[in-house]
């Protein structure tokens, strides 16, 4: 009996098929695998290279220091921000540069960023005090250290740190780890 119903099961999709015809197959794009993008690769000594040319003094002043003091580069997200500021970065290593003259913080904030870089660091706090000191001249430590990181490639972006991390005395710092 099975393929009685069968039989009849093929007659009956066939008779309902009679006259058509079928689709003529359309051509495909072929799909293409595309390439990751090309990324530099540095040895170390090539990213300490550039970290000395870009810590080498490039003249000009900064003036508008203000009491918060924050810096991204183009590409860096407002929540990449928005944490950074909320100290949600795990900071690595700290760098207490207040109580230094101009030039000797200079010559430690390069070591550290070195070092910083060299270990893969990804975010990395910076004190430079409230320059309290100074006088009339302003936070001069603030404005040096701002003015360095700035200039340095792999610095992705700054903000001043939370006030119980040091508020407007450090800078929490995030860097490519590229």
């Amino acid at each position: 009996m099975g393929a009685k119903r069968d039989d009849a099961d093929v007659e009956l999709f066939r008779e309902a098929m009679r006259g058509v015809k079928p689709l003529a197959p359309r051509a495909r794009a072929a799909s293409v695998k595309r390439k990751p993008p090309a990324r530099a690769r540095f040895t170390a000594e090539d990213r300490a290279l550039v970290l000395v040319e870009s810590l080498q003094d490039g003249g000009g002043d900064f003036s508008d220091a203000g009491d918060e003091i924050s810096f991204r580069r183009a590409g860096v997200q407002d929540g990449v921000m928005r944490k950074l500021k909320r100290g949600e970065y795990r900071v690595e290593d700290v760098c207490d540069l207040h109580g230094l003259r101009v030039d000797e913080a200079k010559a430690m904030l390069r070591e550290f960023l070195a070092h910083a870089l060299a270990n893969r660091f990804r975010c990395v706090r910076i004190i430079h005090g409230k320059g309290m000191r100074s006088g009339p001249r302003g936070p001069v430590l603030k404005v040096a250290v701002n003015l360095v990181l700035r200039k340095t490639a792999p610095v992705l972006a700054f903000t001043s740190a939370r006030r119980v991390d040091g508020g407007t005395g450090a800078i929490n710092v995030l860097l490519s780890t590229q």
